[in-house]
């Protein structure tokens, strides 16, 4: 393992013996979207790369106030004054959660406007506020927004005839102040629509572009909003218009849904998506110029209160940075990615050689370096052959024009048994699932919708094949989603097995979501809720028990969280048992390392980089005969207690050496990593002197790179 060394960082130890032994969990997540914005601010990146980290730490910190701050606040105005793992009260954390974003905010417009956007300029690149346009460029502003905006407009009056309009969540607004010769000032609202392009193309005039840029790699854009400011006045035709100012308002998105009172899920479901838009506004964006009496307006009309305003320098709803990622610029992206076949799959040109070869031993998928196609190719030819008599499958976030949905249906329409589970309270994704759900049922398929009051994110496919010597089943157990466009930006793991015991346990794991069952224990799989917490346990007190023999002892963990407070503690025990601890945590810990007598033998890393680290690997030292479970569960109590997941072991002597070799190259980086340090900030690695620095992701993106 190369040599890593970190930014040194001073740290007092007197003040963190005294301290919570736990993070915060909001503000553990504010450090992971701080380091998302890090890789916006990081020079090393293509620019119109960092224009899409820019996008993500918006869209982040949007989910995070539509779930995490909305709950806050519900607890608040519901009197709860439960603390939470470190300590804080609701309303405690609601105001550290504002401290910490203020500052973080002003980082990310920083980035976006005295870095980023000047030197999109330099490359031809033009995202330009409407003052800074010509005449001539005005001139066909004025033209596309009397052709293609004004139609699509609708002012809403503010008075006592017309109440205060629904403002939909996330949606760019433009307050209206109109001087009117008799009734005064009076107040409206103009919504920016979502279905025109946020960044308005200029055509004609001049953009300060350097001459080695050619004419066809230059852009020029300004913001449709300004364009709406611009030309308001067409809207109020009489009217003097003295103001005109953008907000934007955040909603709780978070649905209650009571399934014991649900007679019909998919319904409850439909009914919660609709209602999502009404939830309580959480959060109100502004300009930093508008003046008190339009914010207070807006404040009073909202049911809010200054600290839930944040003020802004330039626009607002920067998620839509994402849309410039469109431009047809390669130089300033990432260079193309390619990614290959598992080698065991390389030469299975037909349905009989697919088989054949999961039936010779297992096969690990690493994607996105491995294709996702296997996959896809997998269930379709399930669906054609004439052998297979049943696919049974769980779908959480398949996303849209789904391949494998595709292929599911086409089995039915073959004579197939399919039994389909379909998440349907996936955040984000409920409108995607009833879809897919709706179309999966009228194609025939058996839909079920989980158990009640556990959400179902296991991965899991199997497919059930008469051959020459009986029924076979072969499956398919991921770390991450049936979903073809996230396997090409998400690192996550999957095994290919056709072994009986692996197989025996997914038939009964499906029996257990279709049907009725007590099972308690299975073979192989470690199951949530009824099984994987006091599994987990086990192990880790079996690496305590070899450190208190003075036999090696070492885990190795990486996921996405960790939060639980009971595995946090038993970790903690295991550290002062002696037991290396090296975890790999991509977004929340609320585990806190390196703090003598506690937790001084547990180091966590963070890494965020191209791809967004997602597998979940679980590693087990056992004296050198190391056991390797890899699934779809976070050391959180949700997933251990409320949701239905599996972890699944992988036995293979060769694959474990590849998990093992894999877990190496992610403790080597010193491009990407950060380590979490004891007062909870994190520090860059840096590689030691006489060293290159050392990228995980792009290590293993290796082969896939050469040209196609």
């Amino acid at each position: 393992m190369a040599s890593v060394e970190f930014e040194t960082i001073e740290h007092d130890m007197t003040n963190l013996a005294t301290a919570s032994p736990y993070f915060n969990r909001e503000l553990s997540w504010l450090e992971f979207n701080r380091r998302v914005l890090e890789e916006a601010m990081d020079e090393r990146h293509p620019l119109l790369e960092r224009v899409k980290f820019l996008s993500i730490f918006s869209t982040n910190l949007d989910e995070f106030f539509m779930i995490r701050v909305a709950g806050l606040k519900q607890q608040v105005a519901a009197g709860v004054v439960s603390r939470s793992l470190d300590g804080m009260t609701p309303a405690e954390q609601l105001a550290a959660i504002r401290r910490a974003v203020i500052p973080l905010v002003e980082q990310h417009r920083a980035c976006w406007l005295d870095d980023v956007r000047p030197k999109l300029c330099q490359q031809g690149i033009h995202v330009l506020d409407y003052h800074e346009l010509t005449p001539e460029q005005r001139a066909k502003c004025a033209e596309y927004f009397e052709r293609e905006v004004f139609p699509v407009l609708t002012p809403l009056a503010i008075d006592p005839a017309h109440p205060f309009p629904h403002i939909s969540n996330l949606s760019l607004n433009l307050a209206v102040v109109i001087n009117d010769p008799e009734e005064g000032e009076l107040f409206a609202r103009v919504k920016v629509p979502a279905v025109l392009p946020r960044f308005v193309p200029i055509e004609g005039g001049h953009c300060d572009t350097p001459d080695d840029v050619p004419p066809e790699r230059r852009h020029c854009f300004t913001w449709l909003e300004q364009v709406i400011t611009a030309n308001v006045s067409s809207l109020f035709p009489g009217e003097e218009i003295v103001e005109c100012y953008l907000f934007r308002i955040t909603r709780n998105a978070d649905m209650e849904i009571e399934e014991e009172e649900a007679d019909d899920l998919l319904r409850v479901i439909e009914e919660g998506v609709r209602q999502r838009r009404f939830g309580a506004v959480v959060r109100l964006q502004v300009q930093y110029d508008m003046p008190e009496r339009v914010r207070n307006l807006l404040l009073n009309h909202l049911k809010l209160t200054p600290d839930d305003v944040y003020e802004m320098r330039g626009p607002l709803g920067l998620s839509d940075l994402v849309q410039l990622m469109k431009i047809d610029r390669p130089d300033l992206k990432d260079p193309p990615f390619y990614p290959i076949l598992p080698a065991p799959l390389q030469h299975a040109r037909s349905t009989e050689e697919l088989f054949a070869a999961i039936r010779q031993h297992d096969i690990l998928l690493h994607h996105p370096f491995h294709s996702f196609q296997p996959l896809v190719a997998l269930i379709q030819a399930a669906a054609e052959d004439p052998n297979v008599l049943a696919i049974k499958q769980t779908l959480y976030r398949v996303g849209s024009n789904s391949p494998i949905v595709k292929a599911l249906m086409h089995a039915r329409e073959q004579d197939k048994q399919v039994t389909v589970l379909v998440e349907l309270k996936a955040r984000f994704d409920e409108e995607n699932n009833i879809i897919w759900a709706k179309q999966l049922e009228r194609a025939g398929v058996h839909v079920v919708y989980g158990l009640v009051g556990l959400k179902t994110h296991a991965k899991l496919a199997l497919i059930v094949r008469r051959e020459h010597d009986g029924l076979r089943r072969y499956v398919h157990l991921g770390t991450g989603n049936y979903n073809a466009t996230t396997a090409r930006i998400y690192t996550d793991l999957g095994l290919l097995t056709a072994r009986t015991d692996i197989a025996a346990d997914v038939s009964e794991l499906f029996n257990h979501l279709t049907g009725f069952s007590r099972q308690r224990r299975y073979r192989k799989l470690l199951v949530a809720p009824v099984s994987m917490r006091e599994c987990l346990a086990e192990l880790i007190e079996r690496e305590i028990a070899h450190a208190q023999a003075g036999r090696p002892a070492h885990l190795i963990f990486k996921c996405n969280s960790i939060v639980d407070k009971k595995m946090i503690d038993l970790l903690y025990r295991a550290s002062q048992a002696g037991v290396t601890i090296e975890l790999i945590v991509r977004g929340i810990c609320c585990l806190r390392p390196g703090v003598p007598g506690l937790s001084e033998r547990i180091t966590v890393r963070s890494i965020v980089g191209r791809f967004l680290e997602h597998s979940r690997i679980y590693y087990f030292g056992n004296n050198g005969n190391p056991d390797i479970y890899l699934g779809s569960a976070d050391l959180m109590e949700r997933n251990l207690d409320r949701r239905v997941e599996t972890l699944f072991p992988v036995e293979s002597p060769g694959l474990k050496e590849e998990i093992r070799h894999l877990l190496d190259v992610y403790m080597r980086d010193t491009s990407r990593a950060r380590l979490l340090m004891p007062d909870g900030s994190y520090a860059r690695a840096r590689p030691r002197d006489g060293e290159e620095p050392f990228d995980s992701q792009a290590f293993l993106s290796r082969d896939n790179m050469t040209p196609r």
